[in-house]
């Protein structure tokens, strides 16, 4: 059938692509009159045609019986559990209250939103009209940059989905800029209903659903509903997977196995205890700086994110440069370590580490880096060691990495004491320990069109398996939170902000950042949006020895692991540390690639002379097992 037809005085013009042929009786010399014939009277269907139908139909039936069951194990597994059933999970209510009753306060501005949003679509109706009769016409709207959503070319070609888009992202963007501009609310407040109306409109986006996604629609006839059958088999593993709670797979994780095709740099587990394992890599020079490094990552994500491939392997980059590098790897906690404190991961992790990788080394101190919340654990262990008078840390490097947590980003919203209340209960309910799945969803929702929505399109209504990806297949990796400590770091960090205060008490110490007088590296990410740039610039701030500030492109995972062979991003740097991050900017030089070279020119520095490399399996220490160790391969 054409795709075109004629408008009288306008020429021809596009009509809506079908996704297949029509399923209409072919012509014949008897014919009646179209008004008079059955266009869909199976009498007049060839055989290719009722087989497609009996196929579609057939498919159609196996993808609703297939949804239902799956439907109907969720809400069994869920029956015993009403606090996964909680009508309000975000606790947004008493925060959309207070900006609901400021709007109705205000009628006025009310009326001037209402009016706009009456003149936006006025404009998109009268914009499709003048398509429709040929003329050539610019969006009303467009999708944001970056929006992956609408990249099919039916949802600009096609009249009738692009008008389904524009539609959405007139009425999406409307909402979201309503609650933006209301004034007299608490900031806290406000935000969290920002985020709400986010997640919300994000939710119902036309690309999430099958009637208004033409790519789902065409994957639909092109495969004669196979795609829906496929996708609802896809929904049924997701739930069962997630015990019940739909877990979206982003990843073949069959593919990637831990050691063999991540995590590889070689190397031994030399010291264990039940917090960590500590591994040491193996030397890839003949000699190596005398002082070693000794990297401390979250313990809420595996390590391998430093280690996934060899040629983005941090691991190995910085053995090439002639670094003994130690990692910790911690445990991923059981019920049984449910009541360990922050004090213990200082101890057990920090302490004990860096003393097993200096004798090791037969050295009397090393150079430490700490990654995102293993930073934050770092930079509380170097106040305290300040207060102790003990100094086996010589120099320190933040990776992403929050001190202060007065502008930390959306993750300061589940930090409320009704949301803490909720997480409680569901650590009580797991033994003691928070799963894994919780963390993942919680950051998944922070990134929802990129992390959860995309693979529901994929997954579900294109019925598609998700590409192989190793980075996604550490994300989903999680680990478990074990109670006492995970609290304790909610409210005193980001609840309190105590460290930034100089009120945090930990071994009986109170700290205080200004007296860390040893050489600081702070690494940022301009795009970071769990320890945004301007938190990490007021952390940098506390230190009261020199510290080096730099901004890497991109975000919280690429700005940080982007080896310099790749040549992709950039990094800003600037000799001073001026009062904001804004006054840092304005005096940055741009570079090309990453910012690792700059860095570890800096720990060289700091790292003393060149020894014989050190074989990790002939130190005082004896090996108990080969990197990457034992705790990383306990799937939670």
């Amino acid at each position: 059938m054409s795709e075109e037809t004629t408008v009288k005085g306008k020429g021809k013009i596009k009509k809506p692509p079908l996704p297949e042929e029509p399923l209409a009786p072919p012509p014949t010399a008897d014919a009646g009159p179209a008004a008079d014939s059955l266009p869909f009277d199976p009498a007049h269907f060839t055989e290719e045609q009722r087989a497609q139908i009996e196929k579609l139909s057939g498919n159609l039936a196996r993808a609703a019986l297939a949804a239902q069951g799956a439907i109907a194990e969720m809400a069994l597994r869920q029956a015993d559990r009403p606090a996964a059933l909680s009508p309000d999970p975000f606790h947004v209510t008493p925060a959309l209250t207070q900006v609901m009753g400021r709007l109705a306060a205000q009628p006025d501005r009310l009326m001037r939103a209402q009016a706009d949003l009456f003149s936006r679509y006025l404009e998109l109706w009268q914009s499709a009209a003048r398509r429709v009769a040929g003329e050539p016409v610019e969006p009303v709207v467009q999708p944001g940059r970056g929006d992956k959503r609408f990249t099919d070319p039916d949802w600009t070609e096609n009249p009738v989905f692009d008008v389904i888009k524009q539609s959405y992202l007139l009425t999406s963007n409307w909402l979201n800029g309503l609650v933006a501009e209301v004034d007299g609310v608490d900031p806290m407040e406000k935000r969290r209903v920002e985020f709400f109306m986010k997640m919300l409109t994000d939710a119902f986006s036309p690309s999430n659903f099958l009637a208004s996604n033409p790519a789902a629609l065409k994957e639909v006839m092109t495969t004669g509903g196979e795609s829906l059958v496929k996708g609802m088999e896809n929904f049924a593993a997701d739930l069962a997977r997630g015990g019940g709670q739909l877990s979206i797979a982003q990843t073949d994780y069959e593919l990637f196995k831990i050691g063999e095709n991540v995590a590889t740099a070689p190397g031994k587990v030399v010291f264990r205890n039940e917090i960590i394992e500590l591994i040491q890599y193996a030397p890839s020079t003949e000699q190596v700086f005398e002082i070693p490094l000794v990297i401390f990552p979250p313990w809420i994500n595996k390590f391998y994110i430093l280690d996934l491939r060899p040629e983005n392997s941090m691991i190995r980059w910085l053995a090439d440069q002639g670094i003994t590098v130690f990692v910790a790897s911690w445990v991923n906690p059981t019920p049984e370590l449910s009541t360990k404190t922050f004090e213990d991961y200082m101890r057990q992790g920090i302490y004990e580490g860096t003393a097993a990788a200096m004798e090791q080394c037969g050295v009397s101190h090393v150079n430490a880096v700490g990654y995102c919340i293993g930073g934050t654990l770092l930079s509380a262990a170097l106040a305290h060691m300040a207060a102790k008078g003990v100094q086996p840390i010589g120099a320190a490097t933040f990776f992403a990495a929050q001190q202060d947590f007065s502008e930390a980003g959306d993750l300061l919203l589940f930090t409320n004491e009704e949301w803490l209340k909720t997480l409680e209960q569901k650590m009580d309910e797991g033994g003691g320990v928070l799963s894994g799945q919780a963390m993942a969803d919680t950051f998944n929702a922070l990134r929802a069109n990129d992390l959860i929505w995309s693979f529901f399109v994929n997954n579900y209504l294109l019925g598609r398996e998700p590409k192989p990806f190793d980075l996604l297949f550490w994300n989903s990796d999680q680990t478990r939170m074990p109670k006492t400590l995970h609290l304790f770091y909610l409210r005193r960090f980001y609840g309190d902000n105590a460290l930034a205060k100089g009120e945090l008490v930990l071994d009986g110490v109170k700290l205080d950042l200004g007296d860390v007088k040893i050489p600081i590296y702070v690494q940022s990410s301009k795009e970071d949006h769990i320890a945004p740039a301007r938190s990490v610039y007021k952390g940098a701030k506390l230190f009261g020895g020199p510290v080096t500030f730099t901004m890497a492109g991109s975000g919280h995972i690429a700005g940080v692991i982007n080896a310099p062979a790749a040549n992709k991003y950039q990094h800003w740097t600037c000799d001073d540390l001026p009062d904001t991050l804004e006054q840092w900017q304005a005096g940055a030089r741009e570079a090309a690639g990453s910012w690792w070279p700059h860095w570890v020119a800096w720990l060289k520095a700091k790292s003393g002379a060149m020894v014989p490399a050190r074989d990790p399996a002939n130190g005082p220490l004896k090996p108990l097992g080969d990197a990457p160790g034992d705790y990383v391969k306990v799937r939670s």
